[in-house]
């Protein structure tokens, strides 16, 4: 074992052994934001072998400010986010086996992706997602460290199925539109995202080394500006629960439709096909040519109708700019890339 690591051995909780595990295990990480960048970074300096990252979208200038995997020419590029950090942890640690995934979460490829994962982190920015991810790692018996993070306010669990509660015995049902603060409304500074990620990775650390006695066992909530630290001690599952106490996994077993979102903080809707899909990126730079000026690279396509700029994706997907009416960006989707 290279001195790389050296330093992190000499800490006793880890030493050689559980540098060791940590070479060998593999992670999921959903989403890689703000939170998910941060994760990914420190997993890999950390020495976590296999990383398997999942993005559905691609960099811009205003994640600069807080995502700090990804640089300018990420953001002029318009790379893909599972991209941009597999290129970055290259440079960073040569030694880890990064896949980059470039798709969105959904009930289709959820359990996929968490199948020969020793861990599960979230790094997403919405309870759909969440939920879903909850209902796969319950069922699948994989535990996951939920985190989330705005303004200056944030909190993480980790959810051990059949061990600790999970997302639903706490929030048992997502909370309705407009009803929370989003980066949107209330913006996001990089302390908070910091304070979140270090305790989710050291919560992850301590998993993928066998320390289960150190996990901190409760729901933790941050509040950097206002200097506020609270933990809620966690109690058993709750056996009422409709996902860990009943097995209904009603997100995982959802009808799938086509599936539109509002992105935080992006004046942006994307907008998602029913099922698996594979665009002939050129063909359709090709076709669009005739109505607009096109921008294209190996993942993605890229034009403008009107004020709205339309980023399509070679799994289908489209993410529409300039609009927040889920009615406004379907249509533009319909129109330019079909049903």
């Amino acid at each position: 074992m290279n001195e790389r690591y050296s330093r992190q051995i000499l800490f006793r909780e880890i030493g050689r052994e559980g540098q060791e595990r940590l070479l060998t295990s593999r992670v999921l990480l959903v989403g890689c934001g703000a939170l998910g960048a941060s994760h990914a970074e420190m997993l890999a300096r950390a020495g976590v072998g296999k990383l398997r990252i999942v993005d559905r979208d691609f960099v811009e200038f205003t994640n600069l400010q807080r995502q700090t995997l990804f640089k300018e020419s990420d953001a002029t590029e318009r790379l893909p986010k599972a991209v941009a950090a597999k290129s970055r942890i290259a440079e960073i640690n040569s030694e880890i086996d990064v896949e980059a995934i470039v798709a969105d979460v959904n009930n289709s490829n959820i359990e996929s992706l968490i199948r020969d994962c020793d861990l599960v982190i979230d790094g997403t920015d919405n309870f759909q997602v969440r939920y879903l991810v909850n209902d796969a790692c319950v069922k699948n018996g994989v535990t996951w460290i939920y985190g989330a993070a705005v303004s200056s306010y944030g909190t993480t669990m980790t959810i051990r199925p059949g061990v600790t509660p999970c997302l639903r015995c706490i929030f048992d049902e997502m909370p309705d539109a407009g009803s929370s603060p989003t980066c949107d409304t209330s913006g996001v500074i990089m302390p908070i995202i910091a304070t979140v990620s270090a305790t989710q990775v050291a919560e992850a650390l301590k998993l993928l080394v066998g320390d289960i006695d150190s996990l901190h066992g409760s729901l933790m909530q941050f509040d950097v500006w206002a200097n506020d630290r609270q933990r809620i001690k966690l109690g058993p599952p709750n056996t009422d629960c409709k996902c860990c106490g009943l097995r209904q996994f009603e997100f995982l077993d959802a009808e799938m439709g086509e599936f539109s979102a509002v992105l935080c903080g992006r004046n942006a809707v994307q907008i998602a096909p029913p099922r698996p899909t594979e665009l002939d990126l050129e063909q359709l730079a090709t076709r669009l040519r005739s109505v607009s000026e096109v921008k294209q690279n190996e993942y993605l396509v890229r034009f403008f109708s009107g004020e709205n700029e339309v980023t399509v994706f070679a799994d289908g997907r489209a993410i529409i700019k300039g609009t927040d009416d889920v009615t406004v960006a379907r249509s533009l989707y319909a129109k330019f890339i079909g049903n």
